[in-house]
């Protein structure tokens, strides 16, 4: 009993907080247009960065230095500048809530 409780809250837990990380119900669609590049959900499976399990800072600095130019890329910038600092956040806690 005690174990399938431990389990059962472990779970809620882990439901919990990826739930509270996708709220916004933009995350998961402005995610899709990663996936061709970064993989399916940010889990690239090639040579291209996975974006699962980043820094929410990290990603929003990267994001940041695409569309200003200082990192630099050949299509980043392009998709970089499609997006607001709102949604850099959006996408940032979307991809740091996956594992």
């Amino acid at each position: 009993m005690k174990k399938s409780l431990a389990v059962a809250l472990l779970l809620a837990g882990a439901f919990g907080a990826v739930a509270s990380a996708q709220a916004d119900p933009r995350a998961r669609f402005m995610a899709a247009n990663c996936a061709y590049c970064h993989g399916p959900d940010g889990k690239s499976r090639g040579a291209i960065p996975s974006l699962v399990g980043l820094e929410e800072k990290y990603f929003i600095d990267q994001m940041k230095a695409f569309k200003d130019g200082s990192r630099p890329a050949t299509v980043m910038q392009k998709h970089a500048s499609g997006y607001t600092e709102a949604e850099y956040v959006v996408l940032a806690k979307y991809f740091a809530s996956i594992k």
